[in-house]
């Protein structure tokens, strides 16, 4: 562990946070436009489907492949690498021209979105272990102003320039954030890795057979999953849901704006979290999600009963999240980088299950079915969490 002196001051903490917002939106923009951006390539809404969810499961892949390197190779570096990536694969989706070099750029910006996850971890060494829930939930709340900025910006400049302006203004903020990056994330030395003499494949090697060691973040990788699922799928049915009902994409940004309320609640509940014990808090959110999706189905077109359910939403998934990674990053620090690429690798292969599928659902049965598919997740999301308590009782 480092030195006290060495712990990360808040300043630092917004800071590393506010980097993370400009490096997760970009897996959102999508949301509020799918609908014109369908329309401009002529695909069903079913198809536009695969684009988010071959964006997640590329992400998955490159969790899998790339963000075992940080626990070999500094974070600082990595970072910036991958956020170049970002910034070239998403310029090429503002040139795309035609469906499937759009996919294949969305696809490929999947591939390189891996500093979100970085910071969780490099963060949780250069924290006191008292206040980690807390040094965690200031970072997520990073990705909460992310969502927030991709789909209430991208749903106006949908609106009134078109989707195309979208993508380039993010690949504006992604070339700022590539050169902060190194500045913000300087490692003291004996952050520095100790596994240089390890090859790639025996690092990898390595995540499988911790994969095999710790069920338990198994366990919350699958829970997420489909907690990250149950926000995708909801998303994009009502970016497909409202233009078909007669509203404007800026519609569906100012109805995602109602995430805002994350900026001020996580924070204080990920010291909730600390308090109560992350498996205790995370079964508590589930419930409270279930009781929020079963309100889904009174919504339909009334903006204002759609709220409801979506403001309670916004508020819950990102504490499951939260408590989900507190379950393992205290662990020896060593191997948190590669107990994270586990966890992280499973909630985006759920979560581009419940891209497509959701979108599959709307296509099929409209509004009612994604409904029906979102239920579904947040019970299985209810009981795993019921079980990993339960399970981690019989433990102690």
């Amino acid at each position: 562990m480092p030195d006290q002196a060495d712990y990360l001051t808040r300043p630092q903490l917004y800071a590393l946070s506010l980097a993370t917002a400009v490096v997760v939106a970009n897996a959102y923009y999508i949301h509020p436009i799918v609908a014109p951006v369908a329309d401009s390539f002529g695909v069903s809404h079913a198809m536009i489907g695969a684009v988010p969810a071959l964006n997640q499961i590329a992400l998955a892949i490159g969790i899998f492949l790339f963000l075992p390197l940080g626990d070999r190779v500094r974070n600082s570096r990595l970072a910036a690498v991958f956020t170049v990536g970002q910034f070239a694969a998403i310029a090429c989706m503002a040139l795309a021209k035609d469906f499937a070099l759009f996919t294949a750029a969305s696809t490929i910006l999947g591939l390189f979105t891996i500093t979100p996850y970085l910071i969780p971890a490099y963060v949780s060494k250069r924290v006191d272990p008292a206040q980690l829930g807390h040094a965690v939930a200031i970072v997520t709340t990073g990705v909460v102003f992310g969502i927030l900025l991709a789909r209430v910006g991208a749903g106006l400049i949908g609106e009134y320039w078109g989707w195309r302006p979208v993508y380039w203004i993010a690949a504006g903020l992604l070339a700022i954030t590539s050169v902060a990056l190194p500045w913000l994330m300087r490692e003291p030395k004996p952050l520095r890795a100790a596994e240089d003499e390890v090859t790639y494949a025996a690092l990898l090697g390595s995540t499988l057979k911790l994969m095999r060691g710790h069920p338990h973040v198994l366990l919350s990788g699958a829970i997420q999953g489909m907690n990250f699922g149950i926000f995708l799928a909801v998303w994009l049915a009502i970016g497909l849901y409202l233009p078909d009902i007669g509203y404007g994409v800026d519609i569906v940004g100012y109805l995602a704006g109602i995430s805002i309320v994350n900026l001020a609640i996580t924070p204080p509940l990920g010291k909730w979290t600390d308090r109560v014990g992350p498996r205790k808090a995370r079964l508590i959110v589930a419930v409270v999600q279930l009781c929020a999706v079963g309100l889904l189905f009174l919504g339909g077109g009334n903006l204002f009963l759609l709220a409801i359910p979506l403001l309670v939403m916004t508020g819950a998934g990102p504490i499951i999240d939260i408590c989900g990674r507190a379950t393992f990053l205290i662990e020896e620090p060593s191997i948190r980088t590669r107990l994270m690429t586990i966890y992280i690798m499973l909630m985006f292969i759920g979560g581009g299950i419940g891209s497509w599928a959701g979108t599959a659902a709307y296509e099929f049965a409209g509004w009612t079915g994604s409904c029906v598919f979102v239920l579904i997740l947040s019970l299985g999301v209810t009981a795993a969490s019921a079980y990993a308590r339960r399970v981690a009782k019989v433990g102690h």
